[in-house]
This record gives structure tokens, sequence and C-alpha cells, in this order.
């Protein structure tokens, strides 16, 4: 459970909480984005929230808002990798999901070696133009390609 979840089910929003509990408008925000983390906040402030929000301040302090990895400041959901690509590559990687599907279920797909010789290059030739990072190019290697990134040596 999400504080953004908690506050969509009490029908409230991030301001109308800071109203009822007197907390700052920008700390409820930084918690409710995960910026700030819950269990660093002082008890005041825990207590203030769990008030305003009908719970206990146990149950508040067992919420995840930590969306974003602490040490690299990256988002943990690595899916915003996928947003922006270029359309040929998104037909590429439909055609090799669409091929998956076919190998997993069991069955021989007689197609598959092409889907995925295609959308391989074509995450390279994306790469290699500047249409994507490599963080990208490796992100979707290792989604749809079912590839391992190894260390450099």
């Amino acid at each position: 459970m999400t504080m953004q979840s908690i506050l969509r089910e009490k029908d409230m929003s991030m301001y109308r909480l800071s109203q009822i509990s007197g907390v700052p408008k920008t700390t409820v925000i930084d918690i409710c984005s995960g910026k700030s983390d819950i269990k660093s906040c002082t008890a005041k402030t825990v207590m203030q929230l769990s008030k305003a929000l009908g719970c206990t301040m146990e149950e508040l302090m067992q919420i995840d808002n930590a969306r974003y990895d602490r040490t690299t400041g990256l988002p943990k959901d690595n899916s915003y990798l996928e947003k922006g690509l270029p359309p040929y590559l998104q037909k590429s990687i439909a055609a090799m999901q669409a091929s998956w599907q076919i190998e997993d279920n069991g069955e021989k797909d007689l197609h598959w070696d092409i889907c995925w010789c295609d959308l391989n290059a074509d995450i390279n030739s994306a790469e290699m133009e500047r249409e994507i990072s490599s963080d990208q190019a490796w992100y979707l290697r290792q989604k749809y390609l079912r590839m391992e990134k190894e260390d450099a040596i």
C-alpha cells in the first residue's frame, strides 16, 4: 500500500491532507511522491498524518512509497525506459512478444529467430542512431530478447 492509494481510498487530495493534518504541503507531496520516506519523518508528523487519515501510526509506517532507488535516484520501476521508442522498434517488440507467447505455450514458432534477429538489429540501430540510450537498449534486450548483460572484463 502506498500513500497515494490511501489518499485515493479516502478520496482526499494531498492539499486536503496537508490542511487537515497541519503538515506542510511540501512535506506531504514529498512523502506521496516517494521523494521522502515516511520512516524518516518525525513522530509528530506521522501522528498528524495518521490522525488525518484515520489510521494508526503503525499502519502508516508500513506504507511503501519508495518509488526511487535511494542510492541511484532512479525510479525502481524501469518501465520509463520504454517511453518514446521509435515506431519501427515498437513494431519489432510487438512481433517478438507474439513469438515468445507461442514459444512459452510450448508450441514452435517458425518465425521466432526472424523476430529475435529483427528486434536485436532494431535495438542496435536505434542505439547507434541515438534514438534510444544505452540503458534503454539493454533494458529492451533483457526484457524482450531475454539476454543477460555480462560485466565487461
